[in-house]
Parts: C-alpha cells; structure tokens; sequence
C-alpha cells in the first residue's frame, strides 16, 4: 500500500505539471511585467506570479467545467478558490524549499524524462518536439532555463512529499481492535410495555401541572417562522369548463384513436416456441398424458414464464395459430400451431370481449382531455401578456380582477402543503421570496402559472396555552404513562437481571441473534441496538419509548471472528483509511513546520494585480 501511494503522488505531481503548461496559452499571464515577479516566498522558494495566476485560471475553469456554466471572478471570491489556490502554492513552495535545504534533487537525466512525458511538447508521433516546447514556453513568456528550474524544484517536492506519504502503516493491533469494534455483535431479547400491560392508575393532573408541561414543551407549541403570501394562479382544471371544444376537434381525436375505441376480441396467451414439430409435438404428448406442466416445459427450456407471455392478441396477431387459440377455452394449453419463430404451443389465460365505442359514448372522455390540453395553451399564450403588464405596474389583485387568474392568500411556512403550497414550485418560489421582490408568472409544473407577493414575515410565536389545551393534556399524559411504564420496566429488569425470564413475567419477548452496532432492522425501537452494546451479559434495562417502553436484556456478547472474509475486508479498508489520515496529518504537520522554520511571506499588491486581470 505505501508504495502504491508514493507512486501516485509522483504521478499527480506530473499531471499538475501538465496542466500548468496547458494552460499557459490561454490566459495574458505576459501582462505581469516590470518588477513584479512573485506573489511571495517560503523561505528561499518563490511562488512566481504567472504560476499563481495559471493555477487559478485552473481551479476556475475546472469549477465552469463542473457547474457547466461560466464563474464570475467575485464568484469565484465568494467561492474561496484565490485562497485554495495561495494555500496549495504555499505548500508545493514549503517543499521545494524543504527539499533544496536537504540538497534533494533529479538528475538531468530524471529531468528530461519528465519533459518527455509532458504531451504538450510532444509532436504527433508522441515524441518530444523542441519546436512545440520553444512555442509554449514563449506564450508563458518564460525561458526554458526559468522552466526546467521550477520543474526541477517541483520534482524534487514531489520525492520529498512521497517519502512522507509512502510507507505508513500502522500497528496490526489497532487495525485489529478497530475492525473487532465493527464487527462485534450482540444476542438480546426484547418486549414493548404498554398501557395495556401494566396497572398505570395514572393521576388527573392539574391546571399547573399542564401549563408547567407546556412551559417545558414550548417548542413543541410554537409556530415557526411565517410569510403571509398573496398570489394569484390559474391551473388548466380551474378554467377547462370555460374552454370551447368543436366538432371537428373532436372527430378528429376520435380517427386518431379509433384504434382504441374499437378493439377486435382477444385473447391472454403465453406461448412456448419449439426448433422444430417434432420436438413441439412430442411436449404436447407429455402434457396431455399429465406427464408435466405447461410451467416445466417452459423451465425446460431454460425460460421464466414472463418469457413466454405474449400479453392480449387479436387473430390478426396470431396469424396461422389465430383458429387453434380463439377456439380454446380458458386454461386449455393448444397446439402445436405454426407461427413466425417455429412450432409453439398455446396456454390461454383470458378471454377478452371486442370492445365498439361510438363516437357520441367517446365525445365525453374526448372533451375533457382535449379541454385541458386547450386550456393548458390558452394558459401558456396568457403567461406572456401578464408579466408584460406586471413590469408595467399592474398588480395581484388588479389582474385577479381582470383576467381568469384567482387571488389567494396564504399562511406560508416550509411545512405548508395545502392547496397551492402543494405544489414544489410554489414552495420554492415562497421559500426564496424577500421583502420588496417583484411579482413574477412563474410555472406551477402542470401547465398552471402563478405570481406571489410577499406580504410581512412573522418571527416563531408561541400558540396560546387556550388553543392547545387539547394537546397539552395529550402530551403531559403520554410522557406520565411513559414515566410510569419505565418504571413498572425497571423492577421487571432487575427481576431478568436475577434469572427470571420474559414467560414468567408474563411477556413475549423477541429475539435478536447476532446484530452488529450499525444493524438497521425497521420493527426494532429506535436506540435499542445502541443500547444493547451499553450492557454486560445477563443485564436488563428499561427504555423509554413514546407512551411506552422497552424492557432489554443482553443475551450474549458475540466477539468478531478476525480470521473470517468479511472482518479480514474491514480490516483492509480500516488499514488503508487509517494510514491514509496519518500519512495526511504527518504531511501537514510537515508543511506548517517548514514554513515556520523558514517563514512565509506575501505580497498582496501582486495578488491584487493578478485577480485585477480576472476583472
């Protein structure tokens, strides 16, 4: 593994070259001039300004590539990316400091292989192309003296940074101990003590007792965070009867699927194919002597028989096998009959009426699909026109009044689902709306539109102790009956604890054999498995449920099998991850060594100069 991952971090250290000579043609890094030369320094490793702007040109482009649209400079600000971008230089110049302190470096030799396998000097045989390399370092606006030497120094980085990635591993006991930890399992049984296993004879609780409940509860009783919206919305159901459908609209749709209206009687079959007569004729024989079913053959065959299901037919479908099949009767297997594939034989499953609908039966369901495809494009026609005339000053209420949209209001919060706050749309659209937001025809998704307007935003408000009286009693009376099962479930724990079992204290307990700390089992109480690994063996516990609760007991503590295939996979993995963040924190631990030994610095009127360029 070490090796593996010192070879990658060389690799890495290449690409990142590669992409900085791609990317030297495409961006003015000539503009920086004059005397400024570096963004700053770790040590006596500079960080040149052209390095700093290519690699940020970079990182921007790779986010466009990711979003699939262009990123504005203060986007990319806003996103972080000048930051990433001067830590990273930090780094790779704290090493290549390191590296020359220690008199790390790669002989020519080494050198000129790298230059090799940079593609974008090689010439479209694959070799190295002097004239290709000449042409893109002078684009860069550098010399190939200053390019080898930064190359030279980030190679020499990347040997430094391998050797602190490559080789560590840690311990086999602490990999061991982390994958015993996963593996680890535990047997226990459980039972759910309600209400109607105890004698509760729960108190009447009195007016103080209740409101101190709600006082203790008052999250549970306060209305979160309220826009009241006006808006107006129109929907194709709301104006399909003001919609005029012809005659002629009608017939047409009706020739159209004529098809289905009129459909030739037909039949359920499945069918069973065979190379050739003999073979089809001789299943036919061991069918009818009762010999095997219509299902072996087909498993026979090496077929499910969803294979074989060729859904509702007509005769014309059928062609040759048409008279064989519509004479059968329903459950008969036919055949064998002729058909395009070969030989087959027929099982029939039902019996399918012709269906004649007249034009004048179809008109009705006709009308209404047509009406709303209408009014779905009269609504469409009208979106335009509306916010022309909102951009123009015109208002929710004064277009409500004027055309077939409807006003509404609405007590919005983001748990509203109600009528128009059903729709995702609408919710998106209340969630993001501010105060003094224009009004705008948005779609609904389902060929409606709507506009809302953002009225006030009340802040979270307690409900009145008069207004939930109901609900209060309700909870201050499942948290008593919980109170109480817990504690009825801790004297039956202790008896468990003594030997008894869950029979001879009258319950039924359920067994769970062997889970693991993440087992997700949908009918187990929440929490309970987390419990389990609280306890020793033979132990009990009562939790507390929601009006209820749950009496545990720890049957056994099931150590993790080390030398089995699943626990040796997690400690493979468990290996891999931990020395993987070591190896990380050691190389962090490296890099703000060096730069406080060696010191960084900074010039920000050079990166003010650079970002001036993205403007």
């Amino acid at each position: 593994m070490a090796s593996k991952r010192g070879s990658t971090t060389k690799t890495l250290g290449l690409i990142l070259i590669g992409v900085l000579v791609l990317g030297l043609g495409g961006f003015g890094v000539t503009n920086f001039s004059g005397q400024v030369r570096k963004i700053g320094s770790v040590g006596d490793a500079d960080m040149p300004v052209t390095d700093y702007a290519r690699a940020l040109q970079n990182e921007i482009r790779a986010v466009e590539a990711q979003a699939g649209q262009p990123v504005t400079f203060p986007q990319a600000q806003a996103m972080g990316l000048p930051q990433r971008v001067l830590s990273q230089m930090v780094v790779t110049a704290a090493l290549e400091n390191e590296a020359d302190t220690l008199g790390i470096s790669v002989g020519d030799e080494q050198l000129a292989k790298e230059l090799r396998n940079i593609r974008a000097f090689q010439g479209p045989n694959g070799d190295f192309n002097r004239v290709a390399y000449s042409t893109a370092l002078d684009n860069a606006g550098l010399t190939e003296r200053d390019f080898e030497e930064q190359l030279r120094g980030q190679s020499a980085a990347t040997v430094l940074q391998g050797a602190v990635l490559a080789g560590t591993k840690l311990p086999d006991s602490y990999i061991d101990t982390l994958a015993g930890f996963a593996a680890e399992r535990r047997a226990f049984t459980w039972a759910v003590l309600t209400e109607s296993t105890s004698n509760l004879g729960l108190p009447e609780p009195s007016e103080d007792a209740l409101k101190a409940w709600y006082d203790e509860n008052i999250a549970q009783f306060t209305i979160p965070e309220t826009k009241v919206i006006t808006y107006a919305w129109v929907t194709p159901e709301m104006i399909v009867d003001t919609v005029e459908v012809d005659e002629a609209a009608l017939r047409a749709a009706y020739a159209e699927r004529e098809s289905q209206f009129n459909m030739p009687e037909r039949r359920l079959v499945e069918r069973l194919v065979f190379a050739d007569d003999a073979a089809a004729t001789d299943a036919m024989d061991r069918l009818q002597a009762g010999d095997v079913s219509f299902e072996a053959l087909v498993e026979e065959r090496g077929l499910d028989l969803a294979d074989t299901d060729m859904g509702d037919v007509s005769r014309d479908d059928l062609e040759d096998a048409a008279d064989v099949v519509f004479s059968a009767e329903v459950g008969d297997v036919v055949g064998p009959a002729p058909t395009p594939l070969g030989p087959a034989i027929f099982r029939l499953n039902a019996v399918l009426p012709a269906v004649a609908t007249s034009f004048e039966e179809a008109v009705p369901q006709m009308r209404d699909t047509l009406a709303l495809d209408r009014a779905r494009r009269v609504i469409d026609g009208m979106a335009q026109g509306l916010d022309d005339e909102m951009a123009a000053g015109a208002t929710l209420e004064e277009l409500a009044d004027s055309t077939d949209l409807e006003l509404g209001q609405i007590d919005w919060t983001a748990s509203t689902d109600e009528d128009i706050a059903g729709y995702e749309a609408f919710r998106e659209a209340a969630a993001a709306v501010s105060q003094g937001d224009y009004p705008q025809i948005e779609q609904l998704g389902d060929g409606g539109i709507f506009a809302l307007r953002l009225e006030e935003i009340r802040a979270p408000a307690p409900q009145p102790y008069e207004a939930v009286a109901e609900a209060v009693r309700a909870g201050w009376e499942r948290d008593a009956q919980t109170e109480a099962l817990v504690a009825d479930g801790s004297a039956l724990a202790a008896e468990l604890a003594e030997g008894k079992t869950f029979e001879e204290l009258g319950l039924t307990g359920q067994s769970e054999d062997g889970l693991t700390r993440n087992a997700q089992i949908t009918d187990l109480p929440e929490g309970l498995v987390a419990e389990a690994f609280k306890l020793s063996a033979g132990e009990a516990v009562a939790l507390p449920g929601n009006g209820s609760a749950v009496l545990l007991r720890l049957d056994r503590i099931i150590p993790a099998d080390l030398q089995s295939d699943e626990v040796q996979q997690l400690v493979q993995i468990f290996g891999d991850q931990a020395a993987g963040d070591v190896a990380q924190d050691l190389f962090q631990a490296l890099s703000a060594d060096i730069q406080t030994r060696a010191g960084v610095t900074v010039d920000q009127q050079a990166i003010n100069a650079v970002h001036a360029n993205f403007q």
